[in-house]
């Protein structure tokens, strides 16, 4: 059984000592400190006294950690593990509870009551080293350990009770949770996100939030780079720390420079879990002059240099030794009860120290690999395969990791497992399929050889997927650091997207829309289970029952008005992101022509034909000047309410001061606009009784309960936009089946993101939501013809023209643009020829002029 540990670390007790600063700070509120300690001690007492094996899956969230504390404080062993890798460790260690924390809070699954596990009492966190396979070899640290490193970080870095740090990284890495440490014990603040540094949002947040330091990996700079980090104003920013693999020196010494111009630190560092996170430090003041060096080692610790047989002079393997060193290793449950089995750290690095006393690694005594911050064992890399019957030689390169698999192996299938197993990004694994491994004549495998084969340069997993955004979307220039989100994508391209998505990754993040492409990546296992997002089964169900009441196959209204909830929570979902003011408004514009062009090209066309339409349904005017008889102005009453909808949104959003509002209310401005709408869903002024009111301002209001409900993110918050719903929808139609489907579908909306399903009803289902429109456009025309007949009949036969327009639609989008980019080079052609003409006239003109001159 577990034994009492008997002290806990300063930085997990004493949080209420720092009263009501700003102890976690994230985008829907800040906790304070004295109001951490309470959660914290709430979720211990929930924890019990008796001390258990607590298994937690880390992420950058209030919940985990709330989490993590109470689990230190109140003496339970912690097994702080991803969630890709809990399944694993699970099994192999079977922890008495396990804490999932999720959107909705942090979930218990308490498995017992007592530990069945014999533990250490100076046990305190169990951690996988960085860019662990699901092996079971963990590091044992203390309480003690994490205390020391805390205080050594804190020492160095000079953290203030002012400062607040972001959390770039994930928590359950330990130099992630070395952020989090050091921080809480000197009264700072943590801005908890998991946003990227590509992310706006991210810089948002970070700016708003008065950031004064991040943490990054080598990876990360790359990040940086891409976004133009060093154009970013970040006037409260005091440093920016680096570790988790070498930075090359020009960077040091480049973001050295930065930070000189810009007011703040460089701090690189060195670290392993090993020794809870930091071991080394280059002072800033040395990074522009000694870029190469890992500098000295951290307060209370020290280095030595143990000779290597065959070794450079001057050279030797790096050990550690200082109080944050581990107690040891554990491979199986019952190394928990080991005691400290390891006084110093043999890093398996080998370095050497210069005169002025600063350390250089040189080179690796061991087979692991550094790869964009993880630290990858070729090894486990194999073992990892094998298990999925696949036979191949891994070996690290430069920044990237080499693996030979022997055919029939797909090399696509392969690099997806790696990268599922490892976390490494799809571009830093290279894969080649051959017919037989190296081998030594021992019969060994020969991972020399592995390095001089040939490894294909071709199209990874993510330049795929940026092909098929390119595609769908019919956009230039797709990175892998791009979103569905950030390349302009909407309601309209949502579905399609999913479900091209879904085919090439064989499931669906819930966040998809918004994650980078380079994140996006196949399970390790394929998933029998679907998902289908609700807009989408919302958008498939409301078209079949508009068409089908039209056609009276059956008599259930309110379609319509749900679609128009679903585009308010659309609209939030995909235009109200981090983007800059005037790219949320392009493609706000994109969306509206994306539904106006189409709608007045088919009007236009049964205009030609038939002559039912007048000028007012071609210009969408048909709700401004009201329905005349001959016409059936009101058959797109819902398409130009939608496009008037949006436009106004555009327009409140182009005022710098509404954007600016916007952005640092996203719950609270939605809930303004709804009561605004209601003026008019209430007919407050009585206006209805002597003008004609567009059908674009009566129903604006259910538009505005979508948006709130996309922005909702506590369950307070949602059961206010429910509450809305429930008091505003009843008695809007004097028909109860039709109030019940609009509220029962909004109810939905709030609080279900996606419902159960299967593959063939997510493709059936697709194809309704992403044609939705052009279904109820073409509907007019088609059902009168036949319901007189066959209801069933009409309904399916004006499902299957709509879709058809939905499939052509495109083709005419891309050959009309195809022909506008023809024209301009066309153009630009005839330009640069007259240029050239100009060019070569005017100087002779000036000869003959020359000549002439007396």
């Amino acid at each position: 059984m577990a034994q009492p540990r008997v002290d806990t670390a300063p930085f997990a007790a004493n949080l209420v000592s720092f009263g009501d600063r700003p102890a976690l700070i994230t985008a829907g509120g800040t906790v304070s400190y004295a109001d951490l300690a309470a959660r914290v001690a709430a979720t211990a007492r929930r924890l019990g006294g008796s001390p258990r094996l607590v298994m937690l899956s880390g992420a950058n969230t209030v919940d985990a950690v709330v989490a993590y504390l109470a689990a230190l404080s109140g003496g339970h062993p912690l097994l702080l593990v991803t969630a890709g890798a809990a399944g694993d460790l699970a099994a192999a260690y079977d922890p008495d509870v396990v804490l999932h924390p999720t959107a909705g809070g942090l979930v218990f699954e308490e498995r017992r009551a007592a530990s069945a596990h014999a533990v250490h009492p100076d046990l305190a966190l169990l951690l996988s080293t960085s860019g662990s396979t699901g092996s079971p070899k963990l590091v044992r640290l203390s309480l003690d350990n994490l205390q020391a490193n805390a205080e050594a970080i804190a020492e160095y870095l000079d953290i203030r009770p002012t400062d607040r740090a972001a959390t770039t990284l994930p928590m359950h890495y330990c130099y992630g949770l070395s952020v989090i440490n050091s921080h809480l014990l000197r009264g700072a603040g943590l801005i908890l996100t998991e946003l990227s540094v590509t992310d706006a949002c991210f810089w948002d947040l970070f700016r708003a939030e008065r950031g004064t330091a991040f943490a990054g990996v080598p990876y990360t700079f790359d990040l940086l780079d891409r976004i133009g980090f060093e154009r970013m104003r970040l006037p409260h920013l005091r440093y920016v720390t680096q570790a988790g693999g070498r930075l090359a020196p020009d960077r040091v010494r480049r973001y050295a420079a930065l930070g000189r111009r810009a007011g703040w630190d460089l701090f690189v560092m060195y670290g392993q879990t090993e020794a809870t996170a930091r071991m080394a430090y280059l002072p800033p003041e040395l990074a522009p002059t000694r870029p190469s060096t890992i500098g000295v080692p951290i307060p209370g610790g020290s280095f030595r240099l143990s000779p290597l047989p065959e070794g450079a002079p001057g050279t030797g393997e790096l050990v550690y030794s200082g109080p944050n060193v581990m107690l040891g290793y554990a491979s199986e449950p019952a190394d928990l009860a080991l005691g400290r089995t390891v006084d110093e750290l043999h890093t398996g690095d080998i370095a050497r120290r210069a005169p002025d006393g600063l350390y250089e690694i040189v080179g690796r005594c061991g087979q692991f690999a550094k790869i964009r911050g993880l630290r990858i064992d070729p090894l486990r890399v194999e073992h990892l395969l094998d298990r999925h019957a696949v036979t191949a030689y891994c070996v690290g390169g430069d920044d990237e990791l080499l693996v030979a698999a022997r055919e029939p192996a797909d090399p696509a299938r392969v690099r997806r497992l790696v990268v599922a197993g490892t976390g490494l990004p799809p571009g830093a694994v290279r894969v080649a399929a051959v017919a037989e491994l190296p081998r030594l004549p021992s019969g060994k495998p020969d991972h020399a050889a592995v390095r001089g084969l040939a490894f294909p340069t071709g199209l990874s997993p993510a330049d795929d997927l940026c092909a098929l955004y390119a595609e769908v979307l019919d956009v230039d220039g797709v990175t892998p650091d791009h979103s569905f989100v950030s390349l302009g994508g909407d309601s309209l391209s949502y579905v399609e997207m999913s479900l091209r998505l879904e085919r090439a990754l064989g499931h669906l993040p819930v966040d998809w829309h918004t994650t980078p492409i380079r994140s996006l990546r196949a399970p390790s296992r394929p998933r029998r289970r679907h998902a289908l997002d609700t807009t989408v089964a919302l958008r498939a169900v409301a078209i079949v029952l508009v068409v089908g009441t039209h056609a009276t196959l059956f008599n259930l209204s309110g379609g319509a008005h749900l679609l128009l909830g679903v585009a308010g929570f659309n609209f939030a979902r995909f235009h109200l992101t981090g983007a800059g003011r005037g790219e949320r408004l392009r493609h706000i514009g994109a969306s509206i022509r994306r539904i106006a062009v189409p709608s007045v090209a088919w009007i236009a066309a049964v205009m030609l034909v038939s002559g039912q339409y007048g000028l007012p349904s071609l210009f969408l005017l048909g709700g401004v000047f009201g329905p005349s008889p001959g016409w059936s102005g009101w058959h797109f009453w819902f398409v130009e309410a939608l496009v008037y909808i949006l436009a106004v949104a555009a327009a409140l959003l182009a005022v710098p001061a509404l954007d600016r509002l916007e952005r640092r209310y996203p719950y609270g401005f939605p809930i303004g606009v709804l009561l605004i709408g209601l003026l008019t869903r209430y007919d407050v002024f009585g206006l209805r009784e002597h003008y004609h009111v567009p059908s674009a301002v009566r129903v604006f209001w259910l538009f505005a309960i979508g948006w709130a409900a996309a922005k909702a993110t506590t369950g307070w918050q949602r059961a206010v936009v429910t509450l809305a719903a429930v008091v505003t929808v009843p008695g809007y139609f004097d028909d109860p089946a039709r109030e019940a489907v609009v509220l029962a579908g909004l109810v939905l909306l709030i609080w279900v993101p996606s419902l159960p399903s299967a593959g063939v009803v997510n493709r059936v289902a697709g194809v309704l939501a992403a044609g939705s429109l052009y279904i109820y456009l073409t509907h007019w025309q088609v059902y009168p013809r036949l319901d007189h007949h066959n209801a069933l009949l009409a309904v399916v036969a004006s499902l299957a023209v709509g879709l058809a327009y939905a499939a052509l639609a495109p083709l005419v989008r891309r050959a009309a643009a195809a022909l506008v980019r023809r024209a301009r080079a066309a153009a630009r052609f005839r330009r640069s020829r007259a240029n050239a003409r100009a060019s070569i006239s005017k100087p002779r003109a000036f000869a003959l002029d020359r000549q002439e001159s007396p």
